[in-house]
């Protein structure tokens, strides 16, 4: 198919057309005509005041640029603060706020829990992350550095049963602290049954009972020889599965061969910033991934230890209990996050002029997301007649706003009630941070998530502030005045405008997926600051983050914060993280380029070469990390900074990029797809990491998606020319 498809005033691509004609509509109860009669109408309506909103940003930061430029070096805060106040850039702050979203499921406005982000356009992937919501902890542990490799406790290629009895010590260990026994402990028990629908454990000095016998769940097999054992606390699962059959279950003195943990309770399928998707077929695979997923019917053939298997979506899990049948959801709750409001996209044109992604992401995800709510597929994502869209990269409430009034003109077109679409806003741009109470506000009947994106948000500090002067070093930015107060605002202005019960309060990524006993020690930090849920690289990371939420009562905490009152005030959120540049060395320089360039390039490679939008990438120690476009957004925009203000030169920079090219080829020497950027240094992937850079003011807020989008689809066409 060649030929676009002309409908009134739209040109559609010939491959979203059909698959829109063969498979999101059928079984959807929405009306072609009538879907794309309504399309028409909506991008006609809602684009040009999209277009306003992206001039305004654009007027707000040449007025910022030009306000630096007058006032050099330090600044005076009361007077910068006075100024985003007369130019718009700072709203007045609502007086009170509630929210008051309806048929939130309980996944978000009751159970505290780790978060996957996984790009959808993965089969596997998706198929995986949803799958998370049961993650094995007995894997978890014995599969990682959570348990160390000393004293015989290698992981080795065979099982190593030094190994396993650590992990099955630190299992007990965590029973007994969230479902301890009366008088005994689970690595005491000899065997588990269920007696007058109570759970006994049998030890050597006899039988005991849960301390708290509430705790007991359910069960599955016989009472009298159960197979599982469903426990509860803080609102998160935990299955004992017992099969003295099984090769870990005979080792165990009560045939325990694992700890199921109820693990990624909801999971954002994310067609934004993990994805690599620059054209019609991308998108259309993308919005496909989500059709089925809606539909239960997402699968992948893959192929693991020599055997190739269909993985498919989890079904839900049965229990018995004490009053009767119970069913707990086999998959965790799914998000879609749409793109932002820049980007536009030529799988659509009205009269001849391509749309705006997010528009379409809202009109053919969104009807995706019919299959959940209507026909036999309704109900196996929320149980409450909901779609949850995560909206990124909005600059503010009146972008808020356009996003409500976005997904009102999609629930119509699709025949839906008013605020069926729940809204997810990503605090990640400093005008949102700055009015983020007045963003609620906007949303407030369609709000069920918000929260901190340390990468993007500090993206956007940097390009705001550009012209403020030199950005401190990276490694310093976490420590910076603005982003604590950043990090206590975003929770203390959700509680304050009531989203407990009602939305989700989340923090960000944990960046290094190979590292989880660092994990372990250190992202207990996120619930303990009052997220009902934080993010988690992987399927195994979200398990072992699971212990976290089991330590700690989040809604309890919440409480706690909220009696508190704020914590900071908004003029902190506005402090410009201008650094001293005589007090770096030209060694510490060259460092600081390296460092950036070389991610920026080991990240870009992969993107513009192979479509690749997340993955793991080798930090310049060899450290792996997962890189999206924000920590590619950070790293380009912090290098143009130093170059725009002398801190370094285009020399050091040319060479460093010469260098770390060098140091990402031999870094991705294994693989033989792998497409080396030296000694030419003439690629596509190459110059668009330069790009990056050198036109980094030019950027859009920053934003690293017009020139990575150009460069991948200029490499899409030189490929398809040699084939």
């Amino acid at each position: 198919m060649t030929d676009r498809v002309t409908i009134g005033r739209l040109s559609i691509d010939p491959e979203l057309h059909e698959f829109v004609r063969t498979e999101a509509l059928p079984g959807s109860e929405v009306d072609e005509a009538a879907f794309w009669a309504g399309a028409e109408r909506l991008l006609a309506e809602l684009g040009p005041r999209r277009a306003e909103l992206l001039a305004t940003r654009d007027r707000l930061q040449q007025t910022i640029d030009a306000w630096h430029g007058e006032h050099p070096g330090a600044i005076d805060q009361a007077a910068y603060e006075e100024f985003l106040t007369e130019i718009g850039y700072l709203v007045p702050e609502p007086d009170e706020v509630r929210v008051t979203t309806r048929d939130v499921d309980p996944e978000i406005s009751a159970v505290p829990g780790p978060q996957l982000v996984v790009p959808v356009l993965n089969a596997r992937f998706a198929t995986n992350a949803a799958n998370a919501r049961w993650g094995s902890l007995y894997d978890a542990l014995y599969g990682t550095d959570a348990i160390d490799e000393a004293d015989g406790k290698e992981k080795g290629g065979d099982y190593n049963p030094v190994r396993g009895r650590a992990v099955v010590a630190w299992a007990r260990d965590f029973l007994d602290s969230i479902a301890p026994l009366a008088g005994a402990s689970h690595a005491d028990a000899q065997a588990y049954r269920i007696v007058d629908g109570h759970l006994e454990v049998q030890t050597e000095s006899g039988p005991v009972r849960l301390a708290d016998p509430a705790q007991l769940a359910g069960w599955r097999g016989a009472p009298e020889a159960p197979e599982g054992i469903l426990l509860v606390h803080n609102g998160l699962h935990a299955e004992i599965q017992i099969d003295a059959d099984d090769s870990i279950g005979a080792a165990d003195q009560a045939g325990v061969k694992d700890v199921l943990l109820e693990s990624a309770v909801t999971c954002i399928m994310d067609l934004e910033d993990s994805i690599a998707a620059v054209d019609a077929a991308d998108k259309v695979q993308a919005w496909r991934n989500w059709l089925q997923l809606m539909q239960g019917t997402l699968a992948e053939e893959v192929s693991k230890g020599g055997r190739t298997f269909r993985r498919e979506l989890n079904p839900d899990r049965d229990y018995s209990s004490a009053t009767g049948e119970l069913t707990k959801k086999g998959r965790a709750l799914l998000f879609v996050r749409h793109v932002g409001h820049l980007m536009d996209s030529e799988a659509v044109l009205l009269d001849g002029e391509p749309v705006s992604e997010g528009f379409l992401d809202a009109l053919i995800a969104g009807l995706g997301s019919v299959h959940d709510l209507r026909g036999p597929n309704a109900g196996g994502n929320s149980r409450t007649g909901s779609v949850y869209v995560v909206k990124p990269k909005m600059h503010g409430p009146e972008e808020v706003q356009l996003t409500v009034d976005l997904f009102a003109a999609v629930e119509e077109i699709l025949g839906l009630e008013p605020n069926t679409f729940k809204v997810g806003i990503m605090d990640e741009e400093r005008r949102t941070s700055a009015n983020l109470k007045a963003c609620i506000a906007a949303a407030r009947d369609r709000v069920a998530f918000i929260n901190t994106g340390f990468l993007d948000r500090t993206g956007d500090e940097m390009h705001t502030s550009m012209q403020a002067g030199p950005m401190v070093r990276k490694a310093a930015m976490k420590g910076t005045d603005w982003i604590s107060a950043y990090e206590d605002s975003n929770v203390d202005v959700g509680l304050a405008c009531g989203l407990k019960g009602h939305a989700q309060i989340g923090k960000g990524m944990w960046a290094a997926p190979d590292n989880m006993a660092e994990m372990l020690e250190q992202k207990i930090g996120h619930p303990k600051a009052g997220a009902t849920c934080a993010w988690v690289p992987s399927p195994t990371a979200a398990t072992l983050h699971a212990t976290h939420y089991h330590q700690v009562d989040v809604l309890a905490r919440q409480d706690e914060l909220a009696a508190g009152g704020p914590r900071t005030e908004r003029s902190a959120l506005l402090t410009v993280p201008v650094g001293e540049a005589a007090e770096w060395s030209e060694q510490d320089r060259r460092d600081e380029v390296d460092n950036n360039v070389q991610g920026i390039l080991g990240y870009v490679v992969r993107w513009v070469d192979s479509g690749v939008g997340c993955s793991k990438v080798p930090d310049i120690t060899g450290t792996n990390l997962m890189e999206d476009r924000a920590t590619c957004r950070i790293s380009s925009q912090h290098v143009a900074n130093w170059l725009h203000h002398g801190v370094v030169d285009k020399e050091l920079v040319e060479d460093s990029f010469r260098r770390m090219a060098v140091k990402v080829d031999e870094q991705n020497s294994g693989d033989p797809t792998y497409q080396p950027m030296a000694p030419a240094f003439d690629g596509e992937a190459f110059r668009a990491a330069q790009d990056l850079v050198y036109a980094g003011l030019e950027q859009p807020s920053g934003y690293t998606e017009p020139i990575l989008h150009r460069r991948r689809a200029a490499k899409k066409a030189e490929d398809a020319g040699r084939s």
